[in-house]
C-alpha cells in the first residue's frame, strides 16, 4: 500500500511540475510575443505630417522613421572646465517608428533636478513608460539627468503624448530650452588623426566632432519592433578641446559579454566610466549602455576608445 501511495504522489508531482500553470502560460505567451518581429523594416509607413502638426515641431526623417530633437540651449553646464553643449549629448529627443496602423516611440528627455518629478509624472499621465533614469556626467554643474521614455499606440496619440512631455519641461523651467542662443566650443584637435585611430569619420557641429557607430551585427527589437541606429541604438563619441587637452564623452552599446572587457579597456586607458545601465525594458537581445568621460591628450584618449571599440562586435 505504501508503495502504491508513493507512486501516486510521485505521479501527481510529475504532472504538476511538467504542466505550466495559467500564469506561467501567460508569461510564455508574452515572451513568445516579444520574440516575434511585429513590423519588419519597410513594412509600414509613418504619418509624419500628423506628428509635425500635433507637436508643432519639425524633425528629421530617415528610412521611414522620424526624430524630433530639442537642444537644451538654456543649460549652462560645465564638466572639468569644458562647456557641455547639445552636440556633446545635451539634446532631448523622441523618435517614432511605424508598426502597421500604429507606431512605437522612444526618447531621451533631459531633466534638471527640479524638472524630474513633474516631468516623470507627466510621462506616466500620458500612458508612456519610464524605461531608464541616469546620468551622463560626473562633476557637472548644474546636475542633469536623462530619462528614457517608451510607448506604443496610434501616431496621433503618441505625438500628443510627446508634446505634453516637452511642454511640461518648458513649464518646469519657465522657458523653452531650444529658444536660448546656441553656443559653440573650441576644437583644434587633429581630426584626420582621430579618424585614423577610430577607423571611421564623424561630423563637426559647433566645435564638437562626433562619431556615431551603429551595431549592424545585432538585430535589436523592443516590443518585437526593430530598433535602429536612428532610434538611439548606437555607440557614439563627442570631442572638443585641443590636441594636448581634449575632452571626450559618449555612450557604448554592449551585449552582456562585452560589458566587462569594454569597461576594463576604458579604465585601463584613463577614461572614466560614469554610468552603466539599460535604456529599454523589453529588448531582445539584452543590451547595456555605458557612458564615459575622458580628459587628456586627444591621441591617447582615441587609442583608449579604439581599444574599447575592439571589444565589441561592430563591423568595420
Amino acid at each position: 500500500m505504501k508503495h502504491h501511495t508513493f507512486l501516486a504522489v510521485s505521479l501527481v508531482c510529475f504532472i504538476a511540475c511538467n504542466n505550466p500553470t495559467a500564469s506561467e502560460n501567460v508569461l510564455l505567451k508574452e515572451e513568445t510575443k516579444r520574440d516575434t518581429i511585429s513590423c519588419p523594416p519597410g513594412s509600414s509607413k509613418l504619418d509624419i505630417a500628423t506628428i509635425e502638426q500635433i507637436t508643432g515641431m519639425k524633425g528629421t526623417a530617415k528610412n521611414g522613421e522620424y526624430k524630433i530633437t530639442v537642444p537644451q540651449n538654456d543649460l549652462n553646464i560645465k564638466v572639468d572646465g569644458f562647456k557641455i553643449i547639445p552636440p556633446m549629448g545635451l539634446g532631448s529627443w523622441a523618435a517614432f517608428t511605424p508598426c502597421g496602423d500604429s507606431a512605437m516611440v522612444m526618447g531621451d528627455i533631459i531633466v534638471t533636478e527640479n524638472d524630474l518629478k513633474p516631468v516623470q509624472q507627466e510621462v506616466i499621465k500620458q500612458g508612456l513608460m519610464v524605461s531608464a533614469i541616469h546620468n551622463h556626467f560626473v562633476r557637472n554643474h548644474p546636475n542633469v539627468m536623462y530619462m528614457h521614455i517608451d510607448g506604443k499606440g496610434t501616431v496621433d496619440k503618441l505625438a500628443t503624448n510627446v508634446k505634453a512631455i516637452f511642454d511640461k519641461v518648458k513649464e518646469s523651467r519657465g522657458r523653452d530650452p531650444k529658444e536660448s542662443k546656441p553656443d559653440s566650443v573650441v576644437n583644434t584637435i587633429n581630426i584626420a588623426g582621430l579618424d585614423s585611430i577610430i577607423g571611421t569619420k564623424g561630423e563637426m557641429a559647433k566645435g564638437v566632432y562626433k562619431y556615431t557607430i551603429g551595431r549592424p551585427d545585432i538585430q535589436l527589437q523592443e516590443h518585437g519592433i526593430p530598433v535602429s541606429t536612428f532610434l538611439g541604438f548606437n555607440t557614439w563619441a563627442a570631442w572638443q578641446g585641443a590636441p594636448q587637452k581634449a575632452a571626450v564623452c559618449g555612450d557604448f552599446t554592449m551585449l552582456d559579454n562585452e560589458v566587462e572587457p569594454v569597461i576594463k579597456a576604458l579604465v585601463e586607458n584613463g577614461i572614466e566610466v560614469v554610468a552603466v545601465h539599460n535604456h529599454m525594458v523589453y529588448e531582445k537581445p539584452r543590451i547595456f549602455f555605458l557612458h564615459y568621460w575622458g580628459v587628456g591628450p586627444a591621441e591617447q584618449l582615441a587609442i583608449g576608445l579604439r581599444a574599447a571599440l575592439d571589444k565589441t562586435g561592430r563591423k568595420r
